[in-house]
């Protein structure tokens, strides 16, 4: 359990508690032993911010008295367990975060949510390829607009042409995200809800790294 724990999600908030970023579990906690950064935790409605030893007592109150939930991850040390934060704050960095999405596959798979955008069926992400729309042998570039997930059948049959001379369409048009994909993809997830104190309607057009 504490593997999968550590590759968990944690979202992290710079000094303004603005969104920046997503690093793994194990990252952060590296960040809050460092005391780079602290947690933030939402509880009874009121916002609370923790070090990593304070932290660590609290995961060890819960532990001893049975407290957290099946969304619960805990790590375990040699000496004791921890609770995976699912918010953490930068102590210094204050800077917002890049206006742009990184363009690269990992992020294409997630926009896409590994789904083969001709037949819409999901697949591994070992099982999809990515496809020029518009081929660029036809004028076709190679940007948010008009790349997206194939699976290898689909692929195959459209070949070199574009989708209206394969006569296939797409499950819908590719564009530029504006968010970070992943952060769409956990949000949904019930352990990360937390998420949503912070990503409201103003922080949904910055665009996170």
């Amino acid at each position: 359990m504490s593997r999968e724990a550590l590759q968990s999600s944690v979202l992290v908030l710079n000094r303004g508690f603005v969104p920046v970023h997503l690093v793994t579990a194990q990252r952060a906690f590296c960040m809050l032993f460092k005391a780079v950064a602290e947690v933030v935790q939402i509880q009874d409605g009121h916002l609370e911010l923790h070090s990593f030893q304070s932290w660590q007592q609290v995961s060890e109150f819960k532990r001893a008295n049975g407290l957290g939930d099946e969304d619960t991850d805990w790590v375990s040390t040699v000496s004791y367990d921890i609770e995976v934060p699912r918010i953490i704050r930068l102590m210094v960095y204050s800077r917002y975060p890049s206006r742009r999405v990184s363009f690269n596959r990992r992020n294409i798979f997630a926009r896409d949510e590994n789904r083969c955008q001709y037949c819409g069926h999901k697949f591994p992400s070992t099982e999809l390829s990515l496809d020029h729309v518009i081929p660029l042998s036809r004028g076709g570039v190679t940007g948010w607009a008009n790349v997206v997930c194939a699976c290898t059948r689909c692929n195959k049959r459209k070949g070199g042409r574009t989708p209206e001379e394969a006569r296939m369409s797409l499950v819908r048009r590719p564009a530029e995200p504006r968010f970070h994909p992943l952060i769409g993809l956990n949000i949904r997830r019930r352990k990360y809800f937390s998420w949503k104190q912070f990503l409201d309607e103003a922080y949904w057009s910055v665009t996170l790294e």
